[in-house]
């Protein structure tokens, strides 16, 4: 509640002065009490209508009524009431301020913060009304009358701005400016009559122009009394008071004359050629006067309006077009909007070499900088560029902002024309960097989202069909539809972006306890991060799932927008099966797709797709089916699913009542559900319902249309369908006998008798097929068709054999791939993909060789692969004599296995496991190991060791040894391996059910996250660099052998054989493996501790791996090249030389080690370390040049060109450090390199010279006679 006092004066009475006291106060207020005038003074007290409060008046009733009626109080009642909304309350400005207690008095309060009449007398405010003119209405014959509009007023000046009234204000308080000390204007005393700045408006009574004249003489006097130096100090005071952009804007107005005031420019120069007046003169003038002339530049300041009226227009030459008389709102011209209208300059001319911004129709198309287009194409804007045609990013993204709708519906559809050119790859060749992660980066997330709670419909439909261009790529789709039929085709990955390990600083140091959990930190990150690592759980973070709601059920938009929001959840239910479920849990999301898009009966209807079945939303429910088993019984129980493919499939397509395209349609994805569901072992008893609709489909397969049909890829998929359906339905019934244990799910409702009726008729159509193949007009169709089947046979055989023989081993069934589109280099390519965004790489799949176009065979041989291993693994059961056939060929199957391995992806781990146990380290596919192998090994050593003719140690000659134990050791070394994969036998377990087909069991079609092979390409290491992150890192490779890690010893024997065998036998199975890497990896038997390398086996095993490293490679080892999972190689060497002077005992095997490295062509670095930081490991070096099996010449040649390496090389030679005895091989390099410095006879710098003379001059006194002989 406040209190305002308003106060007009009404007599001549003498304005409180600050010097007067508070007696003369009381003096002046008695004066005016006994005077008798009325008080121009009113309290006026305001109501608090947010509190309800009522004006003065109801104020007054409201208290009598007080007095006369009870009031009721109710403790702890708030005095406001809570509000309804989630808005902050509002606030008083003035309440922070004032402190208030509940039982404090009102009155007291009053006093204490108003103690004297100075209190209420400084904040009087003067206002006076009366002086305002007052327009009454002329008397007229009319009902009401006439409205007084301000250009009939006759004190207004005709064309004057709407705020011309205000004009005058700014007269009186801008036109005095303040003069600087270089130019000072005087007035005429004769045009001077009275005061300007006082105007003694507000004031009345008779006295009142009395009064105004006794304040401008009291003025003029201290004006003159004043000097120059005081008026200058006073303007300074002045202008250090006033806001300093004020002073500039009155400083950069243009001057005007003014009749009363004319511009000192146009007043004559006196006859002494002066043009400033002294300062004298100027403070004879009138306050007024004066005021006026107190400016640095004499500037009179004028409204607007007033400045355009007064400046002169452009001739009519100079405008773009001539003005003409009858066009609206030309009666005063803007030049500065006319200047676009004239000729845009043109555009810029070929062959410029200077980047250029991209600009793009309203289609989405390029346009070249160079084309000139016309101008009604609207492409034309007032922008940066108003010579091109088009628009950029940056002014699309402006443009969706803008407040008005068109505008904004036409930005947001160009942005989708543009992102879906991008996702066809059209700016590839002609644009540099990514469309796609450019706008990810300005905030095209945000913007759409923002964008899809427009309030206007148009503009919320070109908002959902961008964003389906961004997270929708249609030729990703068509391929994973095209690939669904084929083996392993209902499995996919999920579309994650690549896992980012980010380190959080807060959990550092912290127990495993006090850290946050991954959904803690999800749910601490804003939207922008989430979006920035993943965009797909940006958009369900920012509650993209319910605002689709809102569309598909309050908005029911068009039909182009129902199919683009269908297919935006589609796409993210693909993106893991944590999406899947939100889209599930989503409130009513998924009952208004069942009942609106996916309705039990319905009618044709032509207006609106609501209340019709429509493909994409079957489509949705299969891939929410494929993320999970208690998804895919939430669809088909709680939400109907089942209802509606009984249907759907119950009746021919051509009967559904709707167009022939969307019956074909809707139908294949109906198979395709029911084939996702029997994956599970569900949706099972369908099958028994819907037995004699699955017969009339199949017998249809002979009436296909021709081939010039437009239907025929519709009937070729729907076929396709209905034969996965009956591929997973015989894989459930196959395991019926292995259901109902207590661990295991309840038997499934069909059985193997259910069936097996279909076999025989399934053959007969194969054999047709395959006999059409002869037909150029039916060959395409029967391609298509036969590699399904052969996939529906192999899965009966092989379910047929265990009805048969329950407990028979399968062997080469498991040969086979986990996921047709599976490529993992292929998903990170394509040039509009990114880190937040993946993709399958898809684009024009169709015109390009690859896996899934439409020419490539491999759905038939992945078809003819599987059902031959089921032929061979029925002939292996019943013991068919194949021995002969398979044992000409294992050497080839062994290599097949090793290559394969490493390229195996998540999903694929049972498939790993068995060639690991069955083929990878079988002595049966080694044929080398007993078909004298060994003995030609040694055979070839023995030759070179008669032609060298030189005692060595540990040599090749032992190598053919070696490999003999290795062979006996096969059993051992593949136990070693399978104990370091055992972390991966649960994901075993779930691909071994996946594999085989015992879908009961099978949890999800989804397949793990891809986040590289199941194996690395260096898995052979394996065992190797796991002891030495066990024991290496952690204990800094100061563990003894009995204190590693147990059987340490022996598993790194067994890897160390199995490198050997891989070495001399398969060399194209380490291909994949960089000779640096590999010297990186077998680095780890020397630091994971500190003798493992003195132990026979291990130096034996590491002694032939290093002779096969410098004998073949020598030339490929670059270590100039970081080794995969280091920062460089330097850091690898630097923990070699500190180990090897730790614990080495001048060994040989790890001297030979340490100065492999040390060869002139690789890094300075190393040799800098070894001579500057490392010298003392010299005395121990002792490796012979025979030992070292590397050409002296490699460390020698070409002569060192480093001064400071040659400077440390002559200080150990010349102080001793560097002996032959001691390190022959650097020895002689370092003396080699130094000869060739000293007694170089090429042209060098002054400090080269200078130092080959100081090296030569050290050499004078040297008293070494065996170095001087060198």
């Amino acid at each position: 509640m406040f209190n305002f006092l308003f106060v007009s004066f009404t007599g001549m009475l003498r304005r409180p002065k600050p010097t007067d006291s508070e007696a003369d106060l009381l003096r002046e207020q008695e004066h005016f009490l006994t005077s008798g005038a009325p008080s121009a003074a009113s309290v006026v007290r305001r109501p608090d209508k947010r509190r309800g409060e009522a004006g003065e008046g109801e104020g007054l009733s409201g208290e009598n009524e007080g007095s006369q009626r009870d009031v009721v109080t109710i403790e702890d009642l708030p005095d406001q009431l809570p509000s309804l909304t989630p808005a902050p309350p509002k606030k008083s400005r003035f309440k922070a301020s004032r402190v208030t207690f509940e039982d404090e008095d009102a009155g007291e309060r009053l006093d204490r913060h108003d103690t004297h009449i100075s209190a209420v007398l400084s904040r009087i405010v003067e206002r006076d009304t009366s002086s305002t003119p007052i327009s009454l209405p002329a008397f007229t014959g009319m009902a009401f009358p006439k409205v007084l509009h301000r250009s009939e007023t006759s004190n207004q000046v005709k064309n004057l701005h709407i705020f011309s009234s205000t004009n005058t204000f700014w007269k009186i308080f801008f036109l005095p400016s303040i003069p600087s000390s270089s130019s000072l204007c005087s007035v005429e005393p004769a045009a001077v009559s009275g005061p300007r700045l006082v105007s003694g408006q507000g004031l009345q009574g008779p006295h009142s122009s009395g009064e105004t004249m006794r304040i401008h003489v009291e003025n003029q006097a201290k004006l003159q009394a004043m000097s120059q130096s005081e008026i200058l100090e006073e303007q300074k005071k002045l202008l250090s008071q006033l806001d300093p952009r004020l002073v500039d804007f009155v400083r950069s107005c243009k001057a005007q004359s003014v009749p009363s005031f004319p511009s000192p420019s146009k007043h004559p120069k006196d006859k002494s050629g002066t043009e400033d007046p002294p300062v004298q003169d100027v403070s004879r003038e009138s306050g007024s006067c004066s005021a006026a002339v107190l400016c640095q530049k004499p500037q009179e300041v004028e409204m607007e309006g007033e400045e355009e009226e007064l400046s002169a227009p452009p001739p009519a030459e100079d405008l773009p077009v001539k003005p003409q008389k009858e066009w609206v709102h030309m009666d005063k011209l803007e030049p500065e909007k006319l200047e676009w209208l004239r000729d845009l300059p043109e555009p810029r001319r070929k062959g410029t070499k200077k980047a250029m911004q991209a600009r793009f129709d309203f289609a989405g198309t390029l346009i070249p900088p160079t084309e000139d287009l016309p101008m009604h194409l609207g492409l034309h804007h007032h922008g940066e560029e108003p010579e091109r045609a088009g628009y950029s990013l940056q002014e699309l993204f402006l443009l969706s902002r803008s407040q008005v709708i068109q505008q904004r519906t036409l930005s947001l559809s160009t942005l989708a024309n543009i992102l879906s050119k991008a996702r066809a790859g059209e700016y590839m060749s002609v644009l540099k960097g990514s469309v796609t992660s450019t706008l990810l980066d300005a905030g095209l997330l945000f913007l759409l989202r923002f964008a899809l709670d427009d309030s206007v419909e148009g503009v919320m439909s070109a908002a959902v069909h961008a964003l389906k261009a961004l997270l929708v790529c249609a030729e990703d789709e068509e391929c994973l539809d095209c690939t669904f039929s084929w083996f392993r085709g209902l499995a996919s990955f999920p579309l994650l972006p690549s896992a980012q390990e980010e380190e959080d600083e807060e959990d550092e140091g912290l127990d495993e306890s006090m850290k946050e959990t991954a959904k803690e930190k999800e749910e601490r990150k804003s939207d922008h991060e989430v979006a920035r690592q993943d965009a797909v759980k940006g958009l369900l973070k920012m509650k993209l799932l319910p605002r689709l709601r809102y569309i598909l059920e309050v908005v029911r938009p068009s039909p182009r927008v129902v199919q683009d929001v269908l297919e935006i959840l589609t796409r993210i239910a693909r993106h893991s099966s944590s999406s899947a479920t939100q889209v599930l849990d989503c409130p009513r999301l998924m009952e208004t797709v069942m009942s609106e898009f996916l309705p039990t009966s319905w009618s044709p209807s032509s207006q609106s797709i609501y209340g019709l079945p429509l493909s994409s939303a079957m489509k949705l429910l299969r891939v929410l089916a494929t993320s999970g088993r208690h998804a895919c019984a939430r669809l088909l129980n709680s939400l109907g699913a089942s209802e509606r493919l009984s249907h759907l499939l119950s009746a021919e397509p051509n009967e559904l009542l709707l167009e022939p395209t969307e019956s074909l349609r809707i139908t294949t994805e109906a198979y395709r559900l029911w084939a996702v569901a029997a994956g599970y072992g569900q949706a099972c008893k369908l099958y028994l319902d819907l037995y004699p609709a699955l017969v009339t489909a199949l017998q249809s397969v002979h009436r296909l249309p021709p081939a010039s049909d437009p239907l025929l890829p519709l009937q070729l998929q729907r076929f396709l369908a209905l034969l996965s359906l009956l591929t997973q339905v015989t894989h459930t019934a196959g395991c019926h006998q292995d259901s109902g244990g207590e661990e295991c799910p309840p038997p499934p409702p069909v059985s193997w008798g259910h069936v097996t009726g279909l076999q025989t008729s399934l053959m007969g159509h194969l054999k047709g097929f395959i006999k059409n193949l002869d037909d150029p007009l039916q060959k395409d169709g029967s391609l298509t068709l036969i590699p399904v089947y052969l996939v529906y046979l192999a899965a009966y055989y092989h379910q047929l054999s265990r009805q048969v023989l329950p407990h028979s081993l399968i062997f080469f069934f498991h040969t086979r791939s986990s996921s047709v589109v599976c490529n993992a280099q292929a998903i990170t390519l394509g040039p509009e993909i990114t880190n937040n965004l993946p993709g399958l790489a898809c684009t024009g799949w169709r015109n390009r060789p690859g896996l899934v176009a439409p020419s490539s065979p491999f759905p038939l041989l992945t078809g003819l692969g599987c059902f031959y291993f089921v032929v061979v693994c029925w002939f292996y059961t019943f013991s068919v004599p194949l021995d002969l056939e398979i044992a000409r060929h294992a050497s080839l199957y062994h290599q097949v296995a090793l290559v394969v391995l490493p390229w195996l992806l998540p999903g694929s781990e049972y498939l790993a496991h068995e060639l690991l146990s069955t083929i990878v380290f079988s002595k049966d596919f080694i044929s080398e190991g007993h078909s004298g192998g060994p003995e030609a090994v040694e055979l070839g050593e023995l030759k070179l060791h008669e032609e060298t003719q030189k005692d060595t140690s540990p040599s090749l000659q032992t190598v053919g040894t070696l490999l003999r134990e290795a062979c006996v050791q096969l059993p051992s070394i593949r136990g070693c391996f399978l104990t370091h994969l055992a972390h991966l036998e649960s994901s075993v377990i779930v691909s071994r059910d996946a594999l085989l087909g015992h879908n009961p069991w099978i949890k999800s079609h989804l397949l793990p996250e891809l986040t590289g092979p199941i194996l690395p390409s260096d898995w052979p290491f394996l065992p190797l660099v796991s002891l030495y992150e066990q024991a290496g890192v952690s204990d800094g490779g100061g563990l003894a052998v009995e204190e590693l890690p147990q059987r340490a010893l022996q598993a790194v024997t067994h890897c160390l054989q199995w490198l050997l065998l891989l070495e001399v036998w398969r060399e194209e199975a380490l291909k994949v493996v960089l000779p640096v890497a590999k010297f990186a990896r077998l680095s780890c038997v020397f630091l994971c501790s500190s003798d493992l390398f003195l132990e026979r086996p291990v130096q034996r095993l590491t002694w032939g791996l290093f002779r096969l490293l410098t004998s073949t490679k020598l030339d490929s080892l670059d270590l100039n090249v970081p080794p995969p999972g280091l920062a460089s190689f330097q850091d690898l060497y630097s923990a070699l030389v500190s180990q090897y002077e730790a614990v080495s005992f001048g060994d040989r095997l790890f001297g030979c080690w340490v100065l492999l490295p040390l060869q002139r062509r690789y890094s300075i670095t190393m040799r800098l370390a070894v001579f500057g930081e490392h010298v003392g490991m010299l005395r121990s070096l002792g490796v012979t040049l025979e030992q070292l099996s590397i050409p002296i010449e490699r460390f020698t040649s070409p002569p060192e060109d480093s001064l400071p390496l040659l400077r440390l090389y002559f200080r150990s030679l010349i102080t001793g450090t560097l002996k032959r005895c001691w390190c022959p091989v650097l020895y002689v390099a370092a003396l080699s390199h130094v000869n060739s410095f000293i007694f170089s006879q090429d042209a060098a710098a002054q400090e080269v010279e200078t130092a080959r003379h100081s090296m030569l001059r050290k050499i004078y006194y040297l008293t070494d006679e065996v170095l001087l002989s060198f």
